[in-house]
């Protein structure tokens, strides 16, 4: 059970602070934290390296997505490729670049 209200999450990502403005396919916005980071697959001989952009976003905002759905932020365009909500209010999108 969560603690704070979906009023609160939005305070916790608001693009005033950590947060960005993310655009969906039908141009409504909401707000979410962006992390691009260091991604390595693979095993002790051989490693893949990459980067891994996901947006920790609240669930209300996202609860209309699916796999597939493009979305828009700081002019990059990316595909969602897995969604987890993580039962508190707050769903990880992780993305794929278009």
């Amino acid at each position: 059970m969560a603690v704070e209200t979906d009023i609160e999450r939005a305070v916790f990502i608001e693009a005033d602070d950590f947060g960005t403005t993310v655009t969906k396919a039908d141009t409504s916005t909401f707000e979410a934290i962006f992390d691009n980071g260091f991604l390595a697959v693979g095993g002790s001989m051989q490693e893949v390296e990459s980067l891994n952009p996901v947006l920790q976003c609240r669930s209300s905002d996202v609860s209309d997505l699916v796999h597939g759905s493009v979305l828009t932020l700081n002019s990059t365009t990316y595909h969602v490729v897995a969604i987890e909500p993580d039962g508190t209010g707050m769903t990880m999108l992780e993305l794929e670049k278009q």
